[in-house]
């Protein structure tokens, strides 16, 4: 006896599908691309830069850097305005300048620089969240020029807020303080143009080490150790080499060469730069010297990010 062989039930094909609503609403406002990406990060860089919006922990370094500079104008503020009621208007050329700061404070920037400025580009390589960004209308060139403008911003503050405190101070501190400012009125634009100058410089340098590595610690420590040791080696094998070939030996102090434009803004040799063979060495070829340490690595961190793809 044969058993019956089972049939397979007829399978009903569907021939129509169901949209369900369950709530989405299409966007109907100004679509503004990437100009408003471009300001997202650039907004995120000032804020990632200055811990703000985040733990305490974050606002430690960038605040404390920022704090110690002011600290170091309000110092000179307060002895220039001393040695202003004490020996009068004639011990003006006595007392701090801010050509002085700037060579004083210069080494503070660099390692602000060096530690915070990875803050805006080592987590996002790390943690992958550039590929993020690049989905959206965003470019790899309008990232990486976003974040040079935002710690470009951050660096502008803090070199340029301590002068303001010395300016204060001298000012305050000179018996006739009216008659002082009006003499004096052309700090005001030379402060911004040496500042400028610095930040842009430390932003530079600094963003371009974070761009290769993912640590933020190792890219601080890389530029902080970079800084610290061409400074004693140039500047001791500079002043052994006399002419011309020290000069060029001492141009490769990386501290010192926003200070020579420092001291050709303000057109006096600041303590920082005093001892430096370089300082002989014609106008045009220092200013020549900066715009190579900034346009060269700016060219490259450019060219490291302006093809990426998500």
């Amino acid at each position: 006896m044969t058993r019956p062989t089972a049939v397979a039930p007829e399978v009903a094909t569907p021939t129509h599908g169901t949209v369900f609503d369950i709530g989405y609403q299409r966007y109907d406002g100004p679509r503004e691309g990437r100009s408003r990406s471009r300001i997202a990060v650039f907004r995120d860089g000032v804020r990632a830069a200055l811990g703000l919006g985040r733990g305490g922990k974050a606002k430690i370094l960038p605040w404390t850097f920022i704090g110690a500079m002011v600290a170091v104008g309000f110092i000179l503020a307060l002895v220039a305005g001393f040695v202003l009621r004490v020996a009068g208007p004639e011990a003006v050329d006595e007392i701090p300048s801010h050509s002085d700061f700037y060579g004083i404070a210069s080494m503070f920037y660099l390692v602000f620089a060096a530690v915070v400025a990875p803050e805006l580009l080592c987590p996002d390589r790390r943690n992958r969240v550039i590929d993020l960004y690049l989905v959206r209308p965003l470019t790899g060139s309008d990232y990486i020029a976003a974040r040079w403008l935002a710690f470009l911003a951050v660096a502008l503050f803090a070199a340029w807020l301590p002068q303001f405190v010395l300016m204060a101070g001298r000012v305050m501190g000179n018996p006739d303080p009216v008659s002082y400012l009006r003499e004096t009125w052309l700090d005001a634009p030379r402060i911004l143009g040496a500042g400028g100058a610095i930040a842009v410089f430390t932003t530079t340098l600094a963003l371009l080490v974070a761009a290769f590595s993912s640590r933020r610690a190792y890219a601080a420590v890389f530029l902080v150790g970079l800084f610290v040791i061409t400074a004693p080696f140039t500047m001791g094998l500079s002043q052994e080499i006399d002419g011309a070939a020290g000069q060029w030996i001492s141009m490769f102090t990386l501290s010192n060469i926003p200070v020579h434009v420092n001291d050709l803004i303000f057109g006096q040799v600041s303590a920082m730069t005093a001892e430096a063979p370089a300082r002989e060495l014609p106008a045009e070829v220092l200013v020549g010297w900066f715009l190579a340490w900034v346009i060269v690595p700016g060219g490259i961190l450019w060219a490291r990010y302006r093809r990426l793809t998500p």
